[in-house]
């Protein structure tokens, strides 16, 4: 069993990017369908924290979901995270995790250093 797993959207082009540069590396993730089986509270902490990020830095800003439910860049951390849960379609992506390091794959090749 692989190590590696990505938080994927095959509908999003990084996303396809990532996996094809992992898969090129004779890796065989497991792919998380991130839109279909969504992360919790909990695990977006984990991961927030693994990545070094805050969520604000994690989020795609520009979804329509973002200012609908009255976000912004000033919101409190705990409402961002709760919204990533909610609506994970807000979670930037891909997230490529390997053992106790994580990568956000934007560009896709920012993910080699943790392969």
């Amino acid at each position: 069993m692989s190590d590696v797993t990505i938080w994927h959207n095959p509908r999003c082009s990084k996303s396809r990017q990532t996996l094809a540069l992992i898969e090129e590396r004779g890796i065989a993730p497991v792919v998380r369908k991130y839109l279909e089986n969504a992360p919790d509270e909990a695990e977006i902490r984990a991961a927030l924290a693994v990545l070094g990020l805050r969520p604000i830095e994690a989020m795609r800003t520009k979804e329509k979901e973002f200012k609908d439910l009255g976000l912004s860049k000033d919101s409190d951390d705990d409402a961002l995270i709760r919204a990533m849960a909610k609506v994970p379609k807000l979670i930037e992506r891909p997230i490529v995790f390997n053992g106790d390091k994580a990568r956000l794959g934007r560009p896709p090749e920012a993910v080699f250093d943790i392969l």
